[in-house]
């Protein structure tokens, strides 16, 4: 669970990735794009060998892309295994969490003094 906070692009207090502890392979992707996926090699899939985390990336076409971007969250995820809930990540997404419940509650009240303002109409017009 702690793993699904990575992928925020805000954190700058991560723990630094090494080439050696990297294995790097390129496969064919999967999903919709018919020709450009089926036969193109620009999926990258990146190990953590210390950690044994695996990202695949194949959110582009380009495999420089998809390179850098594997990187970014492998090292997000790499960063959140290793200090838990100590991680930027893993507070930001907590931050996160707090503001969209406060925005659902400030909702939730605006309906309910809708829903008494027409009720009040409803009594003044008998």
């Amino acid at each position: 669970p702690l793993l699904q906070a990575a992928g925020k692009k805000n954190s700058l207090n991560l723990l630094g990735l090494t080439e050696a502890e990297l294995e790097e392979q390129f496969v064919r992707g999967d999903g919709p794009g018919g020709q450009a996926t089926n036969k193109t090699n620009n999926c990258v899939v990146l190990k953590h060998v210390p950690s044994g985390i695996v990202v695949k990336c194949h959110q582009t076409r380009s495999v420089e892309k998809n390179r850098k971007i594997a990187r970014e969250i492998l090292q997000e995820k790499v960063d959140l295994f290793y200090k838990g809930e100590e991680s930027d990540v893993f507070k930001e997404k907590k931050a996160l969490e707090r503001k969209k419940q406060e925005k659902k509650r400030r909702a939730r009240e605006h309906l309910e003094r809708k829903k008494l303002f027409k009720e009040m109409q409803q009594l003044d017009k008998k």
